[in-house]
């Protein structure tokens, strides 16, 4: 995922303004005004960006795997693959 971010303080300004109606109508997790963030972006806050990439993901490129199955951390979540060594013992 790529990301800007918002550094004009009007515009800021505004969405938590909206964001505050939105407050007043019943909604917990709209934002509420953030005066002293707006003072922060109001003294000049250069152009940002980033980009958002899992630890999986760039496991992946360093140990040149195909799958994200072959590095996730969790292997007990991977599909088994029974034997026929397994599937003997079972009946």
């Amino acid at each position: 995922n790529g990301f800007s971010e918002l550094n004009d303080p009007k515009e800021q300004y505004d969405r938590f303004l909206d964001q505050a109606q939105q407050r007043e109508r019943g909604d917990e997790e709209a934002m509420v005004l953030d005066e002293d963030y707006i003072r922060a972006l109001s003294y000049g806050m250069p152009p940002a960006a980033g980009i958002g990439i899992g630890i999986d993901r760039i496991t992946m490129l360093l140990t040149n795997k195909r799958s994200i199955r072959d590095v996730i951390l969790f292997p007990h979540m991977r599909p088994e693959r029974k034997t026929e060594e397994a599937e003997e013992s079972q009946s």
